[in-house]
């Protein structure tokens, strides 16, 4: 008998599907790094996409059942997250809080390694915040969570060439924003 772990999404969500809670759970395991990433790329706040991760994780279990298991499960579970994020950001409204910064443990690169990546990550933060919310999406979802175009443009409802162009458009204005970034680091930034 073969393990939950062992089987594909399809198989998987077939089962979660018609009630398999254990089928449901591992592929919430699987594909939660991306739906945090989704639902950070709207809100910006950590533990509000946490939050909307938990809610849509939710509402896909409930919807479970009507779940068409001839689609793919990742792109269908972003999309509820997504929807459960920009709700979230409705009821709440966005706001601004100060990063807390990381834990270091000893196998970490030094202070100095660790602030620029650290500058980086704010100003990057802050560089996709100036995106446009499907531009930001766009990129975080291609080049964080390795997702495809096509996916996207279903995630998104939006066609292909569109997400296309919004990566495209969105990767540029990130270059151009960090570009002044690098130049104040000299050579550290080129490594980063």
């Amino acid at each position: 008998m073969r393990t939950t772990d062992d089987l594909t999404d399809e198989a998987l969500a077939a089962r979660a599907s018609a009630g398999d809670a254990d089928a449901f759970g591992v592929l919430l395991e699987r594909h939660a790094a991306g739906a945090r990433r989704v639902a950070m790329a709207v809100l910006g706040n950590g533990q509000d996409a946490e939050d909307a991760v938990q809610d849509g994780a939710l509402a896909a279990w409930r919807a479970g059942s009507r779940f068409d298991t001839e689609r793919e499960f990742r792109p269908w579970f972003y999309r509820i997250v997504l929807n459960a994020a920009r709700d979230l950001r409705r009821r709440r409204g966005v706001r601004q809080a100060e990063p807390v910064s990381p834990v270091q443990s000893s196998r970490e690169p030094g202070p100095d390694r660790m602030a620029d990546r650290a500058l980086l990550r704010q100003r990057l933060r802050e560089a996709l915040a100036t995106l446009p919310e499907r531009q930001r999406i766009a990129v975080t979802l291609y080049d964080g969570d390795g997702m495809s175009h096509k996916e996207i443009a279903a995630l998104l409802g939006a066609p292909e060439g569109t997400v296309r162009s919004e990566v495209f458009h969105g990767r540029r204005a990130l270059r151009e924003q960090l570009a002044t970034f690098r130049e104040e680091l000299g050579d550290v930034g080129q490594s980063i």
